[in-house]
């Protein structure tokens, strides 16, 4: 009692080629779909650390939203304790215009925002606000929060 084996034959195509054998012509999409959702959400929970800038707490207001008129606009962020930022780089008070005219390449149609701590003076802020305007700034904006 000897072991029995079943030949398949090779019946089939033209040119001697059996069905069993035909190569898979279907792209398997499956990983590429799962890739891309992983990239999704790394890209969704990193977007918003990458704006973070100086920590203020901003005042709230119903004022439109600003239009992104300008690719890059400098911002101005002027701190609880009346520390002056640009963008993330703490500056001195009376450099703070040197600093922007150098920046800009004495471009007055540059567009400023300037956020300011909600606790702050009004005084500071208009310091800061009228020394753009002595050196010739034209489109400088406040930022608030939205609400109220």
């Amino acid at each position: 009692m000897g072991a029995q084996f079943q030949h398949k034959s090779r019946i089939g195509t033209a040119g001697g080629r059996s069905r069993a054998y035909r190569p898979m012509a279907e792209i398997n999409v499956t990983p590429f779909v799962d890739v891309m959702l992983v990239l999704l959400v790394v890209f969704m929970i990193t977007a918003p650390l990458l704006t973070a800038g100086v920590k203020v707490d901003l005042p709230k207001s119903e004022a439109r939203a600003i239009a992104d008129q300008d690719n890059k606009p400098l911002e101005i962020t002027v701190t609880k304790d009346g520390a002056l930022f640009i963008g993330e780089t703490e500056v001195k008070r009376d450099r703070l215009v040197n600093l922007l005219s150098a920046m800009t390449d004495g471009d007055p149609e540059r567009r400023i925002f300037i956020r300011a701590d909600e606790g702050l003076a009004y005084g500071q802020v208009m310091d800061v606000l009228g020394a753009l305007n002595k050196a010739g700034f034209k489109k400088v904006a406040l930022l608030s929060e939205p609400g109220r």
